[in-house]
């Protein structure tokens, strides 16, 4: 065998290792059922079929206030998917971007620390960091300036305010609110991103799509054109707990379930969660069941009395949807099950926080943290009494 053969049979070799023992077919229906959305499932296939490394998929995230669990446990899922598929995630810790953003008042140490209690949540939330990487955008982007900020400037040279003002919605902003000159940047450097980090694959909510296609336009405006353009995964925003919220709210509390809540709170939330019986539309406790509590632990329990039916184990989300369109599943029931599982997904988390030093010592920065003049809500123990503590809110 000649060395350019033995180097072809390396090669194919350490491709098939990437992804485990998962076929080309597996690995492409696990990388698509993270999304609601790829473009376009065929440049996902042949990502995932060439590429002789693991292909690198990328999300960001600003440091800022509390966590919910789209982003905490669903993120989680999400990421182990892809990793299991045969990828490398990328965390962009967006700290400038927050910044830029006017989160914390633009306190850079005060976001860093936010930062730092993301990550120590996402370990305790099951996510599989063998191949998971945390880079700060403002270390990354200080040891490159100069090719970071070519790919900015270059970007918005090529695109007009209007094109770049529709992408405003990714700072949860709309086109028409009064936006600083940092934060009309800020699209053009999120855009930047995704080639400074050279990611193949954008694996972020469908409320960063604009920037997404901003980066796929980008490649046919550049000269040469860039030919292999960034795949879109974008996943489903899961909604708010109240009738007609179509995301979770951080300004409202009762809307969204937090990584830190305790087992009343989760219970006291649900309970009041909008749950239209026999319907699926706009249904959030069946959009949460499905997203989260099936991924996460596999299958659903509901406990009732004999004269309701008796107990129940749903092993799939189809089973239970039908029969909670039939009737037969009631939404009081379908509640408790969905609070118990919940509280069951969360527990770990507050685990580490009561038992690992490190992460004890982060929350307690997080707690001194003031936004928007009120300190961030974190658990505080009370052995006394602790259904008291923090008014309530313990681990």
């Amino acid at each position: 065998m000649g060395e350019s053969d033995e180097k072809k049979v390396s090669a194919e070799l350490a491709h098939t290792k990437i992804g485990g023992e998962l076929s080309l077919d597996e690995r492409v229906a696990l990388a698509l059922s993270v999304g609601e959305e790829c473009i376009t499932e065929e440049g996902l296939r042949n990502l995932l079929e060439k590429k002789p490394t693991r292909p690198i998929c990328y999300d960001g995230f600003e440091p800022s206030g509390r966590m919910h669990i789209a982003q905490g446990v669903l993120k989680s899922i999400n990421v182990n998917k892809l990793t299991k598929a045969g990828c490398t995630f990328k965390f962009w810790v967006a700290d400038w971007f927050a910044q830029l953003n006017n989160k914390m008042d633009g306190d850079l140490n005060k976001i860093r620390t936010v930062g730092m209690y993301f990550i120590e949540v996402w370990k305790a939330s099951g996510m599989d960091m063998e191949h998971v990487e945390f880079l700060w955008a403002s270390d990354e982007i200080n040891k490159k300036s100069g090719e970071y900020w070519t790919l900015v400037m270059d970007i918005a040279r090529k695109n007009n305010l209007l094109r770049v003002k529709r992408c405003s919605q990714i700072m949860g902003r709309a086109e028409s609110d009064e936006m600083s000159a940092a934060q009309i940047f800020y699209p053009c450097m999120q855009c930047a991103d995704i080639f400074f980090l050279k990611a193949d694959i954008c694996q972020l909510g469908m409320d960063q799509r604009k920037v997404n296609m901003l980066a796929r336009e980008y490649c046919d405006l550049t000269k040469p054109k860039i030919k292999n353009k960034p795949i879109i995964l974008s996943h489903h925003m899961m909604p708010g707990l109240k009738q007609g919220q179509e995301k979770m709210s951080k300004s409202d509390p009762d809307s969204a379930i937090f990584m830190e809540d305790t087992e009343q709170e989760v219970r006291r939330k649900i309970k009041k969660a909008f749950c239209p019986e026999k319907i699926v539309e706009g249904n959030p406790c069946l959009d949460y069941t499905r997203s989260i509590v099936f991924p996460k632990l596999g299958k659903v329990t509901v406990q009732r009395k004999e004269e309701f039916g008796g107990d129940v184990v749903y092993e799939t989300y189809e089973q239970l949807e039908k029969e909670f369109v039939e009737g037969q599943l009631h939404p009081g029931d379908l509640k408790a099950a969905l609070a118990s599982c919940i509280n069951e997904i969360l527990q770990p988390v507050r685990d580490h926080f009561e038992q690992n030093d490190e992460a004890k010592k982060i929350l307690a920065k997080v707690g001194s943290i003031k936004l928007h003049d009120e300190a961030l809500e974190v658990p505080k123990w009370n052995d006394e009494h602790p259904d008291q503590a923090n008014g309530g809110i313990v681990w």
